[in-house]
Parts: structure tokens; sequence; C-alpha cells
């Protein structure tokens, strides 16, 4: 599929800076030196160097000093990842297990900004940032290796009131550069007035999958200075089929990162569903404080495990699974099923209440008179499978200028300015995004928003509220 290019600012080159920080991220393995002054200097207990670590064996005759085994535990140690390491900013990801059936256990110099199963405390705004040892102990039976990580711990940034808003979205399969990645900014903090930003052509563009991203979701990290974006991986313009890529599609969500918006790592390719799902829609996510960690959803059809072809029927459902760092997921569970199809969650909070918006894939009927429209839900936990119903058929309206025809990819967020939520409905086949409004979320009642003026063709995406210094950068980079 031909791309236009992207602008330079928004092209991902290796500077010499970003290389001396990939060097930074090598991890450094521990000395025979270090492991025998750990468990003791007159222990019986022999060691080998190895490129992958130090290995420590049992006594001579028990496991040997050499052989398969001390193998397997170094390529475990080796394939050990701290992502970002010279760049912590929020919870990691601290493996326990690791290949050959490896266990793995770990240790901080500084227990109390990185404990040894991965939290995180950042120093605070404006001190300096802190390094931290982090050592991995790999076994396998009697024989174990060590692998020491350097980490540095950035501060957290200063709070700035939000200015203005970043609109990310996809134009649609009527084009054939219409599945990537675009973005709008608001025009100061006016969430019903837009300018498209990078002269209109997309800012991240895929190159993996189905090369093309659809449904762009940004997560802005609790900490506030991390972004992530991520994407369904689909492609429809040309000959794509509906059916087909709900049975054999694909079950990886794309991700990007950024620590300004501006400049985007390079994109991840990341699998998340299950073998009997046929496809992932529209994945976003919410950071549960509870755990620690990014719950992400997305729709899948799943298929029984007598039915590896995927011929029969069956229908969507919101399935979900947890992530520190958009590396590493857990395995997905079901969050979502009320026995007919649905996608397109999106979730917001106030004062403790998760609002969860959803859209009912069903054919619009006199049995499913609500269907094509949006569901609205609440419950006091985010992962909860019993949300309580607050309202059905949001968008609907007596004509065009009260309603939209149909709706999907709500997304929700709240006014920079006064005591009001907005809520972007996609009327796909119609006029794209339309904003509807709301003073109160318990309420379930959404009215359409006057002398509105949205980006060119904007379909299924995300506004995301930004700082000034955020909005003067991102239009700067126009």
């Amino acid at each position: 599929m031909a791309k236009n290019p992207l602008t330079s600012r928004y092209r991902h080159v290796l500077s010499h800076v970003a290389l001396t920080s990939l060097l930074a991220l090598s991890s450094t393995l521990v000395t025979p030196a270090a492991v025998s002054a750990e468990i003791g200097e007159g222990s019986p207990a022999h060691q080998r160097r190895s490129s992958g670590g130090t290995v420590v064996n049992g006594p001579p005759g028990h496991n040997g000093n050499s052989g398969p085994r001390a193998e397997k535990v170094t390529e475990a140690a080796e394939a050990l990842v701290v992502p970002h390491a010279d760049d912590v900013r929020g919870n990691i990801t601290l493996p326990t297990s690791g290949s050959h059936g490896t266990e793995v256990s770990w240790k901080s110099n500084k227990a109390r900004v990185i404990t040894p199963t991965g939290e995180v405390n950042r120093p605070e705004h404006g001190a300096e940032p802190a390094s931290v040892k982090l050592t991995a102990t790999v076994r396998l039976g009697g024989t174990r290796t060590k692998r020491r990580f350097d980490l540095t711990v950035r501060p957290l940034p200063e709070r700035k009131p939000k200015e203005g808003y970043l609109f990310s979205y996809f134009t649609g399969e009527g084009y054939p550069n219409g599945e990537q990645v675009y973005f709008a900014a608001s025009r100061g903090n006016d969430a019903l007035r837009w300018d498209g930003l990078n002269g209109g052509e997309p800012v991240l563009a895929s190159t993996k999958g189905d090369q093309g991203v659809r449904d762009p979701f940004i997560i802005r990290s609790p900490q506030g200075d991390k972004f992530y974006l991520i994407a369904t991986d689909l492609k429809i313009h040309g000959d794509g089929n509906w059916d087909e890529v709900q049975r054999h599609g694909s079950k990886h969500i794309e991700v990007w990162e950024s620590t300004d918006l501006v400049h985007w790592s390079e994109q991840r390719h990341v699998r998340v569903a299950p073998d009997n799902a046929g496809n992932v829609w529209a994945p976003e996510a919410y950071y549960d404080e509870s755990i620690g960690a990014y719950v992400v959803f997305w729709a899948s059809k799943l298929y029984s495990e007598d039915d590896p072809e995927h011929e029969a029927d069956t229908h969507n459902r919101m399935m979900y699974a947890t992530t520190r760092d958009f590396h590493t997921f857990s395995e997905p569970g079901v969050w979502k099923d009320p026995g007919h199809s649905v996608i397109d969650s999106t979730v917001v909070e106030e004062d403790g209440t998760y609002y969860r918006f959803t859209k009912d894939e069903r054919s619009n009927s006199p049995e499913a008179p609500c269907g094509k429209y949006i569901t609205e839900e609440r419950s006091e936990q985010l992962r909860s499978r019993d949300y309580e119903l607050v309202a059905e058929c949001i968008g609907e309206g007596d004509g065009s200028d009260s309603g939209i025809s149909r709706g999907e990819g709500p997304t929700v967020f709240a006014s920079n300015t006064e005591d009001k939520w907005y809520m972007f409905i996609d009327e796909f086949g119609g006029r794209g995004y339309v904003p509807f409004e709301t003073t109160d979320l318990d309420s379930g009642e959404w009215s359409m928003s006057e002398n509105y003026d949205l980006p060119d063709r904007p379909r299924h995406g995300t506004v995301l509220p930004v700082t000034e210094e955020e909005l003067k950068r991102l239009r700067a980079s126009m």
C-alpha cells in the first residue's frame, strides 16, 4: 500500500544521543567475586563465568560445573530484558519465570525506589534521578546465575493544568491512506473546534501486521509524562472482507510510546488474544490503581476449541488483559459478554465510579431497538463483570439536528473549563464523529453539541486533554 511520507518532525531517526541511551540499557553481569561475597567466601559452591553471566553450581558431583542445565540457566539470564532501563517512569515488569522452566527472583539495592516486585516510587519533582541496581537470580534445580541491571528512575514531572486537547483518529477504509494515525489539535481550550496537524497527512503509519491501523487510542500515564498509543491491526481498504477478518484476523495490537506526543517510538506488534480468537478490535486502556497496572481491553470473537478453522457463527465480546509496560501482558479474560456482539468499549472515572460506554453491535430491529447505538454502564470496580446499566440508545435522536443514524467508537473526556463531559460518537457511514455532552454521567442523558468544527473526516479515535506546553509543541510540529 502506498504511503505518504511523514514530515521530518515525526520520522524516527536514531541520533548519536539516542544511540548512547540505547547503550545505557545494557545490563551488567555479576562478577564471580560479587557472587562469592553474597554466598560466603567459605562456600563449597563452584562458579563458572560464561557469556550469559555467572553460573553458580552445587558441590562437585551434585550438578556439575557445566552441561545442559548450566547452559539453559545462562540462556535464560541473557534473555531477561528490562525495557527503558535508563528512563524509568512507572512500574516495571520483573518476571518470576524464564525460558527452559527457570525460576527468577529479584533484589533491589534501593527497595524504596524500586521494589523487588517492580513497583516504582519516583523522586519528587525537582530532585535528581535515582540510580538503582536490580539483581536477577535465575535458577534451575541446583544451578543458578545472576544478572544485574542498572536503572535510572526519573523524578516526577510538574503537574500543570490542561489547556487544550489532542485528537487522534483514522479517516476510514474508503481512502488509500485512511487506515493510519492522524492528529488534530484544539483551538486553545475549545473542545469543539479543531485543526488537523501534519498537513492532513498521517502522523504514524503501520509497517507491521496488516500494515493498516484503525481506532487509535492514547493514554497518559498516571504520573503524567509517558504516553502510549495503541491501535487495531487491520486494513480493509482494497479487498478487505469484514467476515474474514473476524474469523482469521489479527490477534495483535499495535503500540507506540512517547514522552512528548511529538516523537514516537518504533512500532511494536504485540499479541494479546488467545488462539481461539478471530480478531482484536479497538483496544483501549485504563490505569487501575488497585493493581498498579493498565487494564487493556478490546473486542474479540471467540471460537470453540473443536472449531480450529473458525467456521461457526459467534459474537464479539469485550476481553481484557493487564500490563505495566505494554511489552508484557497477562493472560486475557472475558470482561463483558451479554450473549450478543458488543464492541468499542471506553471507560472514564469520576468520584470512584467507573463509567463504561460500549457499542451494541446488533442490527437495529424491534428485537434490538438500541442496536448500533451506545450503552452506558457503571461500576465501582474497573475489572468487574457486573456493571450496572445506566442508559441505552445513546446518540439516537429525532433527526440529524438532535441525533445520529447509528454510532460506534465513543470517546469520552472531561471538559478542561466546565463541569461537563463530552462524548464524540462516530456516525459510521454518515458524518463521522459527532459531539455530545452532559453535566451528569449518572443521568445517562446526552445532548448533541452545537456549533462544532471537527477536523476533516475523523473516525474512531481518542481525545486527550493536554497542557499548554504540549499543545504548543504539537502545533509547532505541523
